[in-house]
């Protein structure tokens, strides 16, 4: 079993690190492997509607998503770390995740998502909506912990210093853990749920 942990971030050993590195020592500790990608600090561009991806099932951008959706198919599980920026995810997280999201044609039903926000003081629970979405539209259970997933720090190792944060992260970990493994059992015994032919409507006045 394995998760897929991008890193938000455009620094490389902040705050966002610290708190991913706490889940990633609980997964090593269930016997789950870890794959690390960092994003914050790489050139993503935004979707620009084009449609290619209606037609390939990959973005017609052949960058840094097309590379992480091949390893996104792979996983039992997804997390999402992100800093806060004007109290929601960096520019290049929503870009990366948009066209990630919207381009990548594989199932992602069951695999288990869990999303990280980390500030200095606000903007945490507005974050942590908004990456939560994405797993939400795709038939994603979506793991929690004991409040929600954010890390306070502001100068880089200052999130180090917030205990409750941390702990909220190792609880999240064990949570994702179980849940992965429940579902791997379930799968094996149930199945998956039954689909439905999707059904699309617009509303226009």
């Amino acid at each position: 079993m394995n998760v897929l942990i991008i890193n938000g971030s455009p620094h490389q050993n902040g705050n966002t690190s610290i708190a991913l590195k706490e889940m990633e020592n609980i997964f090593a500790e269930q016997g789950i492997g870890t794959t690390v990608i960092t994003v914050g600090n790489k050139d993503v561009r935004g979707c620009v509607a084009c449609g290619f991806c209606y037609t390939h099932g990959r973005c017609v951008f052949d960058d840094e998503v097309n590379k992480i959706a091949e390893l996104f198919e792979k996983a039992d599980g997804l997390v999402i770390g992100s800093p806060v920026y004007y109290s929601s995810p960096n520019a290049t997280v929503i870009a990366l995740l948009d066209r990630l999201f919207y381009s990548s044609h594989f199932d992602k039903t069951m695999k288990v998502g869990a999303a990280v926000v980390i500030a200095r003081r606000g903007g945490c629970s507005a974050t942590f909506d908004v990456l939560n979405k994405y797993f939400t539209i795709c038939g994603m259970p979506v793991a929690s912990s004991q409040y929600w997933n954010s890390v306070h720090g502001r100068t880089p190792g200052e999130a180090q210093q917030d205990a409750e944060g941390l702990q909220t992260m190792r609880i999240l970990a064990r949570n994702m853990s179980f849940l992965i493994k429940s579902i791997a059992l379930g799968k094996e015994k149930f199945g998956l749920p039954e689909e439905e032919s999707r059904l699309v409507t617009h509303f226009i006045r």
